[in-house]
């Protein structure tokens, strides 16, 4: 959301002066000015960041962007420099921090650990990381010579191993997602389990 900056701002300062008391979270695919992101000092009180590369071949191969290391890295030190380098609640709820989130992506492990290793050398092994599992081929991606697939029990394995060694500890995980948890968008019912709907 980076280029609604400014409007998204002004609406936070309107509801913020008309008495607007949650936490306002910042969700963003880490592909982010650094300049853009100084201007929310004191305005956003939790950043959700995607981590998507950490191989500039990946970021120009998945999304044209071969930059996106560079970016993602300048832009999360400066969340962290605004809210912490840690999540806090209370009463159980978020009211302040980051978590950074990374999708797994099947047969792009090393991307994976590329982006693990720039959190680790670059930011802090203390920021909470999300890794995700989810990923799940649609439509044409079906058969795209990478995408393909899901990733395997093994290798998301192979990646939280790899997190903890290099000392990540605020690690949010997930079970390797199967068909059955994925809506199904070719049918006219996509939310519809099939199935026992007990199992």
């Amino acid at each position: 959301p980076t280029h609604q900056a400014p409007l998204i701002m002004e609406a936070l300062c309107m509801a913020r002066a008309q008495g607007l008391t949650v936490p306002f979270v910042y969700n963003c695919g880490g592909y982010e000015n650094p300049d853009v992101i100084r201007l929310m000092d004191g305005m956003v009180d939790i950043y959700l960041p995607d981590f998507k590369y950490g191989l500039e071949e990946d970021g120009l191969l998945f999304s044209d962007a071969a930059d996106y290391p560079r970016y993602a890295v300048a832009s999360i030190r400066e969340m962290i420099r605004q809210v912490g380098e840690d999540l806090k609640l209370e009463n159980g709820v978020a009211v302040s921090g980051i978590v950074i989130r990374h999708l797994v992506l099947p047969g792009r492990l090393e991307n994976s650990m590329a982006v693990l290793r720039l959190l680790k050398d670059e930011l802090s092994t203390n920021v909470p990381v999300s890794l995700m599992s989810q990923y799940t081929p649609i439509g044409a991606v079906k058969s795209h010579p990478h995408l393909g697939r899901r990733i395997t029990n093994a290798e998301y394995t192979r990646i939280l191993d790899y997190a903890m060694k290099l000392g990540f500890e605020n690690l949010f995980i997930q079970h390797v997602s199967d068909d059955a948890m994925t809506p199904d968008f070719d049918c006219k019912t996509p939310f519809e389990k099939s199935g026992n709907p007990d199992e």
